[in-house]
């Protein structure tokens, strides 16, 4: 079995054995690419084997390449200690209710800057300790719903999340926050507006691109507005919460079933598509941009529909796609298939034959576009015409992973294809709109004169 110390083995284990010192001490490297001081972190057991990654002063980690180092002497050492400090949080008279539903991950976490450690916050108390500036907004609860990284979010987390917001709601909260991982996070607010219908208090899902312990992390900042819409704002929709632009002026709220992320990394990596924001949101409120929008009500009558067939695919369409990846899903029991098609919604002849096969066999299969933002047009030339004629069914301008999420709701409650077609072809929360506005698609390109002028005026 492979000698491993906290993470560390093959050439960086033999490097800290060579130099005698130990992770989570303070320690000066120096190598042939310069000096870095900073405190050693552990690694994961999956890493490789020819680095040594340094907490610096700075908040940031880098790795070191051990065969660059030529001498490393360690400066102190401190136990780490996991456990973030707590304080009670404190009861407001007169501000609203909130509760932080947990999936994964951590919304708020801090650094123990003494030994380098990455503490994550989860509890009332240790949120309190970590975002002070909460108990100025709303009186807080959290509940761990369960503990999964966001791509392994699904079904059957969809539904448990619709019931207990369903239970919250009847509690008499007046706000819920959902924290989540951001590769999904967009996946499971479609999910959520079609099982919670009607709501009468903001669900927001609210995330962070960077980790706690950057000094460039929008965790913080992030809970604190998604805080702010939940118990001050009135729109009562499940909505996104996440950077507006990538500096910290303000947060934007998008509708659950028009956001999509577009960066891997940038902290403004969540955008409305095809439409715009419901709102902006800072620490001062809410300021609507959207002009329709469920209101907020003093109720709690809210419509929990947990329903979701799992036997639903969304293919991605591209050049010279064979049939059997159709007939595959057929011969598994898929039920539904969304298909990204190009253009205004099409796919090529080749794989016409098995369209026929999958509808034949009662599958149903909706036509959405890859390019996102638009509409499917299937009746402006002969392949879409065609493509209709086999039972593919354009769905308006849902976004690809909309429909995908909508059609394994619908297939949840009935297998009836024209009721499925109904149900699908009816807009719950803008998931299809009458027109797309003029401001609606905004792709700016640099590099071009006016574009410049306006990154230099306004910001990125």
């Amino acid at each position: 079995m492979t000698e491993s110390i906290q993470g560390y083995k093959g050439e960086a284990l033999a490097t800290i054995k060579k130099y005698n010192v130990r992770v989570w001490s303070d320690t000066l490297i120096k190598s042939s690419r310069g000096e870095f001081k900073g405190i050693i972190l552990p690694r994961s057991e999956n890493d490789d084997t020819t680095h040594i990654v340094l907490k610096l002063a700075t908040g940031y980690n880098v790795g070191v390449d051990v065969h660059t180092i030529t001498e490393m002497t360690e400066l102190g050492y401190k136990e780490a200690h996991y456990k973030i400090p707590e304080k009670e949080f404190p009861y407001t008279e007169g501000l609203p209710k909130v509760k932080l539903l947990g999936t994964g991950g951590t919304i708020a976490s801090r650094l123990d800057y003494r030994t380098g450690a990455v503490i994550p916050a989860f509890s009332p108390g240790e949120l309190y300790g970590a975002v002070p500036e909460l108990a100025d907004i709303c009186n807080l609860d959290t509940e761990k719903v369960f503990a999964v990284f966001s791509e392994n979010m699904g079904p059957s987390q969809y539904k448990k999340l619709a019931i207990t917001i369903g239970e919250e709601i009847e509690k008499g909260t007046q706000g819920i926050i959902i924290g989540h991982g951001t590769d999904t996070l967009h996946h499971t607010a479609a999910a959520l507006t079609f099982m919670c219908q009607n709501l009468p208090i903001p669900v927001v899902l609210v995330g962070s691109q960077r980790s706690s312990d950057r000094p460039s992390s929008d965790a913080a900042l992030n809970l604190m507005h998604a805080a702010t819409a939940a118990g001050h704002g009135d729109i009562a929709e499940v909505m996104v919460c996440m950077f507006g632009p990538t500096s910290d002026e303000y947060g934007l709220l998008h509708r659950g079933t028009r956001v999509r992320k577009m960066h891997s990394s940038y902290r403004s990596t969540f955008r409305t598509i095809g439409d715009v924001p419901l709102g902006t949101v800072t620490r001062a409120g809410v300021t609507h941009i959207h002009s329709v929008f469920n209101k907020r009500r003093n109720d709690h009558n809210v419509k929990i529909l947990p329903y979701f067939e799992e036997k639903v695919a969304i293919v991605y369409y591209y050049p010279n796609m064979q049939p059997d990846i159709f007939d595959s899903l057929v011969a598994n029991g898929y039920k539904g298939i969304v298909i990204a098609g190009t253009g205004l919604g099409h796919v090529n002849k080749l794989i016409y034959p098995a369209i026929k096969r999958a509808a034949a066999a009662g599958v149903a299969i909706y036509m959405t576009v890859q390019t996102l933002w638009g509409y499917v047009h299937m009746f402006v030339y002969d392949t879409g015409r065609d493509l209709m004629s086999m039972g593919i069914v354009p769905a308006e301008n849902m976004l690809p992973e909309v429909a995908y999420i909508k059609l394994g709701w619908v297939l949840g409650q009935t297998s009836d294809l024209e009721k499925v077609k109904e149900m699908m072809l009816t807009p719950v929360s803008g998931e299809i709109t009458r027109g797309e506005p003029y401001n609606g698609y905004l792709i700016y390109q640099g590099g071009i004169p006016e574009v410049e002028e306006f990154i230099r005026r306004v910001h990125k």
